[in-house]
């Protein structure tokens, strides 16, 4: 199965945070070729900060391999990691991300920070970017296109 593959179930739980009305990032976790977490944004839907769809699928994979320990595992998310993200990843000795589009904002994979190679940390993680950039792109410009007008 290809990098297009998994970003495509990531995007489809991007799709399901829009639907809530969430911001629309999903991500999907896999080890050994098999899903083991997935999650989509649900800070407001729950009024909780950390709910980042990143965060959600952390919880759900480490109860899948029954370790907080995701080593050999690949990350697919739809968008770069923010600072908070990246913190649990690295924490969670994640071996790969692979993201779609930069985050200039608020990405911590190469926009404003690059914590996936600080050597001052104890793990640093492979990074794969760009994968389906312009679905992942199109699905938050679209989301906040759509605020924008409804604000007016």
């Amino acid at each position: 199965m290809t990098h297009d593959y998994f970003m495509s179930l990531a995007l489809k739980e991007a799709k399901k945070a829009e639907k809530k009305g969430e911001v629309p990032i999903g991500c999907v976790i896999v080890h050994g070729g098999r899903i083991i977490g997935k999650g989509h944004n649900l800070r407001e839907t729950k009024n909780d900060p950390t709910l980042h769809a990143e965060i959600i699928a952390l919880k759900k994979a480490s109860k899948t391999l029954g370790s907080w320990r995701l080593s050999g595992t690949t990350v697919y998310v739809t968008i770069e990691p923010c600072i908070m993200c990246m913190g649990a990843l690295i924490l969670a000795r994640v071996k790969r991300i692979v993201f779609g589009c930069y985050d200039k904002k608020g990405g911590a994979c190469g926009s404003l920070y690059d914590i996936s190679q600080d050597k001052r940390l104890n793990h640093r993680i492979e990074v794969v970017s760009g994968v389906m950039d312009k679905e992942c792109m199109n699905i938050i410009q679209g989301f906040f296109s759509g605020l924008r007008r409804k604000r007016r």
